[in-house]
């Protein structure tokens, strides 16, 4: 190899490497925030399937598991990338990945059956025209990497490469399952602990707020159909969902869709409940019929506490009166019951039930259904009491206890691989070339070691 030739080398190789991290970068972050959130990527393909009139074909389970092992499947090709190792596995499936993402985002570019792709979750949303570019560009560093994968630098040798694969798989798992059980460990959503939701709303003076239209679907002998307000049907046809649609683009508050409507009464209670100086416990049950029950009786002594020392405790869902009848029967619910919109319920907390404290209209601590205080936390007024008080939440130190969890293993796997797997390899490799060359080591033995080592 000339200068030249080896100048192009290595030009070559900074370039492709270059390209070997943005694109490591891209599937670790999507990867990551997916796995943070695996309900919320769930709704997203949910989504998906509803756009594309597909939501029938498949089973319930399959938009939870579909999300899971996508969200896994891009932290591995990530963070195999980011090592080197796996090169023609992690690059072509990065490649496969993208080949297939782009011309999906193009289409949901030009039609805009969904807002957004749902790429990097709530923690960075995009348009459907940036997502798109956004595609095209690490389409094409794909093709790049994919084609010179050979150039890519490897930092974890071939022999302890299967060991941070392993860890990388059942790291992202681990993450994804316990958001699941619980609620996700960094939160990007508006109605995150210290959110004051009544300010979230407000929008400022002189500001056009966006215009929103409600759709409804109805159903009338097997035909489903949309149908606006201005234009509802007569009383044969049936309901079976509701959406949202923006009609004219304006100033959107960070919220913009909380609204609590009294089942009882009708009336709308938003207003004296968010600048209520009291607490407030709001118990988040999306769709009744799909809610967890198992923990009913420690959701009926909250309230039966919350009666007790004179706080507003409210059932926030979108199921029907029937469903909700059914809900008390089956439970012994005596708790109040307001109808918020399905999309907001999901979007307020990743949890079927779930559980929020406010006070004067802020977030003050959530929690899953696993997670619910019970006698041994609620021992006096709330006032008095740590659960009381805001949850204080940092999220880079979240990110930073998480990252330490992954980082701090693979350390000492590169330790090991470094320290003790290389050095072995070396010493094998120079006494077998002595004896090759009667007990004296050719010049270029380290050199191709280092090559192999690569390689």
């Amino acid at each position: 190899m000339n200068l030249k030739d080896n100048h192009i080398h290595i030009v070559q190789k900074i370039i492709f490497n270059a390209g070997r991290f943005l694109l490591s970068a891209a599937f670790i972050f999507s990867g990551f925030v997916k796995a943070v959130d695996p309900l919320g990527f769930q709704y997203k393909i949910q989504d998906y399937l509803v756009a594309f009139g597909m939501a029938s074909w498949v089973p319930s389970f399959f938009p939870l598991l579909a999300g899971i092992v996508l969200s896994a499947i891009e932290f591995f090709i990530g963070i195999s990338l980011f090592f080197g190792i796996r090169r023609t596995l992690a690059s072509f499936w990065a490649l496969l990945l993208m080949i297939g993402m782009t011309p999906l985002t193009l289409y949901l570019a030009l039609f805009n059956p969904v807002s957004d792709c749902g790429c990097f979750g709530d923690a960075w949303v995009l348009t459907n025209w940036q997502t798109f570019a956004k595609n095209v560009v690490l389409l094409l560093t794909a093709i790049g990497v994919f084609r010179y994968r050979k150039l890519l630098v490897r930092f974890i040798s071939v022999k302890m490469e299967w060991l941070v694969s392993l860890y990388t798989l059942f790291f992202v798992f681990a993450l994804s399952f316990y958001c699941l059980a619980h609620l996700p460990v960094l939160d990007f959503r508006p109605y995150k602990v210290g959110q004051n939701i009544l300010e979230g709303m407000r929008i400022p003076e002189g500001a056009k707020p966006s215009v929103f239209e409600t759709v409804f679907i109805l159903e009338k002998n097997g035909e489903k159909k949309e149908f606006t307000l201005e234009h509802y049907p007569d009383s044969t046809w049936t309901f079976v969902d509701t959406r949202t649609v923006l009609k004219e683009k304006g100033y959107e508050p960070v919220i913009h869709d909380f609204s609590m409507t009294d089942l009882e009464s009708g009336e709308d209670i938003t207003e004296q409940v968010l600048t209520d100086k009291g607490y407030t416990f709001l118990l988040v049950a999306h769709r009744m019929e799909e809610a967890d029950d198992s923990n009913i009786d420690l959701i009926n002594e909250i309230y039966d506490y919350s009666v007790e020392h004179g706080y507003r405790f409210y059932c926030l869902t979108f199921s029907s009166e029937e469903q909700i009848e059914l809900w008390m029967d089956k439970t012994g619910a005596e708790y109040p019951f307001c109808q918020m919109d399905d999309i907001t319920l999901k979007t307020m907390i990743r949890s079927n039930p779930g559980l929020m404290l406010i006070k004067d209209g802020t977030v003050l601590n959530k929690w899953s259904d696993e997670d619910l205080p019970d006698e041994y936390v609620l021992t006096d007024r709330l006032e008095n009491i740590p659960l009381g008080q805001q949850r204080v939440e940092s999220d880079w130190h979240t990110i930073g206890y998480v990252v330490l969890w992954f980082v701090v293993p693979l350390l000492l796997v590169m330790g090991i691989d470094i320290l003790i797997v290389r050095r072995r390899d070396r010493k094998k490799t120079l006494a077998l070339n002595k004896e090759e060359n009667g007990g004296v080591a050719p010049q270029s033995t380290e050199k191709n070691l280092a090559d192999k080592m690569e390689s």
